[in-house]
């Protein structure tokens, strides 16, 4: 189950804002593109700010005490950071990617149906006025 108001982090627009200077073929750099400023109108992102900074060395610690590199993982380190320092869950399609952070509340998402995706959404039936 999703959380009932979606927010997004300033790190997660800034992965998103590669997605179009990467992709391949202008169809996929337009979708990408139209991702972003989709992204970008419908949320007021949490900022990676000095809290966040704190709980990043946390995390940092908390990875590299279960084997895994912070440098690969920075991102998403950024991410629980965030979700952290605002006393947040995390949601996510990739819950391994957040395994062994002390304190971190992961929410698995399942992956969305990139088909059902591309089709318009559903119009609403007005109600008739009495």
């Amino acid at each position: 189950m999703l959380p009932v108001e979606p927010l997004v982090t300033t790190v997660t627009l800034a992965e998103l804002y590669v997605g179009p200077l990467v992709a391949t073929t202008d169809a996929d750099r337009a979708a990408r593109q139209s991702h972003v400023q989709q992204a970008e109108s419908d949320f007021d992102p949490l900022p990676f700010d000095v809290p966040a900074a704190r709980a990043f060395g946390r995390v940092a610690l908390a990875l590299r005490r279960s084997g895994r590199a912070v440098k690969p993982r920075a991102y998403d380190a950024m991410i629980a950071a965030t979700a952290l320092a605002n006393g947040l869950p995390l949601y996510t399609c990739n819950p391994k990617d957040f395994t062994g952070i002390d304190g971190l509340t992961v929410v698995s998402v399942p992956v969305p149906d990139l088909a059902a995706r591309d089709e318009p959404p559903p119009r609403r039936q007005r109600r008739a006025k009495r």
